[in-house]
């Protein structure tokens, strides 16, 4: 959990910093939204959200990473805090998908992936490995990456992903 806790705060940093790179294009208001959106999209999303397709994202995670992007949204707008805007108005500006939403759909092509892989592979042999002999701690299991997957695709989804077009 502090792994992931690190690296979530890790891709937010270097998210920040690929935000700071193009910050003569994002903040500038003499260019249009559309292009800010382009770049954003293009440049400084998938630094962002790079391998967090194969974490499970807890609630606080995925809140931190909705905070940064909408300060960055914001930052594109010029709009600060005191203007007391609302979050789904900036984000009707300017028009940028959810980064939870994002990491979502970048898991799912990855699940769809590792399900059509061959059976040899060490991926597939992770998603699908069960420990024999396992004493469970007390509390509330820690979710794991597939559970996310088998509560959206169901219990079979390995079968289902095999075909290619129904899994979009």
């Amino acid at each position: 959990k502090q792994n992931q806790t690190a690296e979530i705060a890790r891709r937010v940093s270097l998210g920040w910093a690929a935000f700071g790179k193009l910050r003569y294009i994002i903040k500038d208001p003499k260019i249009p939204i559309n292009l800010k959106r382009k770049v954003y999209r293009s440049c400084i999303l998938p630094v962002t959200t790079y391998g967090l397709e194969t974490m499970t994202l807890t609630q606080r995670s995925a809140n931190s990473l909705r905070v940064c992007q909408r300060a960055m949204e914001r930052s594109m707008l010029g709009i600060s805090l005191r203007d007391r805007v609302r979050n789904d108005i900036i984000r009707s500006k300017t028009g940028v998908p959810d980064i939870v939403g994002q990491i979502a759909a970048l898991k799912w092509r990855w699940a769809g992936h590792v399900a059509r892989c061959k059976d040899e592979r060490w991926n597939k042999r992770l998603v699908c490995w069960t420990p024999r002999a396992s004493t469970r701690s007390v509390g509330r299991p820690q979710s794991r990456w597939h559970d996310d997957i088998r509560r959206h695709a169901g219990s079979n989804w390995l079968r289902v992903a095999q075909e290619r077009e129904t899994w979009k």
